[in-house]
């Protein structure tokens, strides 16, 4: 069909309009997609506090409930007594801790010189041994990644503070709110399942639920305990920051697999540069890696507090840790895990209700 000249210059304008309203559209859909996301990041952190702190704290309200006090004044009597224990301590650990982080700053490019030492006379060692990786320079790599993370340290301390003052106000906001209408909540959401999938919703709902805050209080507990027991055994020896060694190892041990070598580079390191290689020094490898990581950690406290509410494989473990590092750093590679087990409880629990309500296919004609 041949076309004249003003029905070609029409479909012309339609077309160009067209694609121009796409692009439009589109545009328009990135900024708002961008804009949600940066909004979104803002709050995740916050939300993820607060949800933590409401699964450990929630036994307490509902212990208090059975004595028929009313949620809100169970959850703000918590609070209350919270309050006063961060009010009289405070005072005290906010100056200890200032002071023990500007001596640590200040000690921080002495440790990485001994490290960069130690590591020198290591890859010259094996070096002679291994010609083949004579081309690896360890030293510096971590000579330029010390770097890198103590610029990191002094851009990032400004920020952390703005920061810690947010939370303070946001965490402790929504923790009251997720611990006084948690259960309403989850109510509103499972009354939204269609009536064929309510009860399947309601008892994902309620395991989801339950394995969830019985993991995460299990690694609180497991991280604390760990911590504690760093701690303790650091002050017997005359190694210095103790107390901030014992929270980064409890801290960095919420990682599963990763975490506790992490946890125990910066403790060896600072033993091994001011005590050497002797007797406190082999005190210190062996409380981190016998005493806390294989007795206490894999032997004692996993198979009591994780092994029931975290039955994953561990290939799925360290694919989920990967994974949440990726999406949203170290705080993804922490709750990477509890997500990943509610979505196994979620696919088995939809699974079993397949098989358990699925009707027998009896075709369309009749029998003859």
């Amino acid at each position: 069909m041949n076309m004249t000249r003003a029905q070609f210059l029409a479909f012309y304008l339609v077309i160009t309009a067209a694609l121009a309203s796409g692009l439009a559209i589109f545009s328009s859909a990135s900024t708002i997609a961008l804009t949600l996301r940066s909004a979104a990041a803002g709050i995740f952190v916050p939300l993820i506090l607060a949800m933590t702190a409401a699964l450990v704290l929630d036994p307490i309200v509902s212990k208090l409930e059975k004595y028929h006090i009313p949620r809100s004044r169970s959850t703000l009597a918590i609070f209350f007594c919270l309050a006063v224990m961060l009010w009289f301590s405070g005072s005290w650990l906010v100056a200890y801790s200032q002071q023990m982080w500007i001596s640590l700053m200040q000690d921080f490019p002495r440790y990485t010189a001994g490290l960069i030492n130690y590591l020198k006379d290591a890859q010259l060692s094996w070096q002679q041994e291994f010609p083949f990786l004579a081309h690896y320079d360890l030293t510096e790599t971590v000579r330029t990644s010390a770097e890198k993370f103590f610029s990191f340290l002094i851009v990032a301390t400004p920020k952390s503070a703005v920061k810690l003052g947010s939370l303070m106000i946001l965490v402790p906001l929504f923790a009251f709110f997720f611990i006084r209408d948690g259960a309403t909540i989850r109510r509103s959401l499972t009354a939204m399942a269609p009536n064929r999938y309510f009860e399947m919703a309601h008892d994902l709902s309620y395991l989801i639920s339950r394995q969830t805050s019985r993991f995460v209080r299990g690694r609180i507990i497991e991280a604390t305990i760990v911590g504690l027991c760093i701690t303790a055994g650091l002050s017997l020896t005359d190694i210095r920051y103790a107390p901030l060694l014992g929270v980064f190892a409890g801290v960095t041990n919420l990682i599963p697999y990763i975490g506790p070598l992490v946890g125990m580079v910066p403790g060896i390191t600072i033993a091994m540069i001011d005590l050497g290689f002797g007797t406190q020094f082999w005190w210190i490898v062996i409380l981190y890696i016998i005493i806390t990581q294989v007795i206490l950690d894999n032997f004692i406290l996993i198979p009591i507090l994780i092994s029931r509410y975290a039955n994953l494989h561990p290939l799925l473990v360290i694919l989920a840790i990967i994974m949440g590092g990726k999406i949203y750093g170290v705080l993804g590679m922490i709750i990477g895990v509890p997500i990943l087990s509610a979505c196994k409880i979620a696919l088995i629990k939809i699974r079993h209700y397949r098989r358990a309500f699925s009707l027998p296919d009896t075709g369309s004609g009749l029998s003859p």
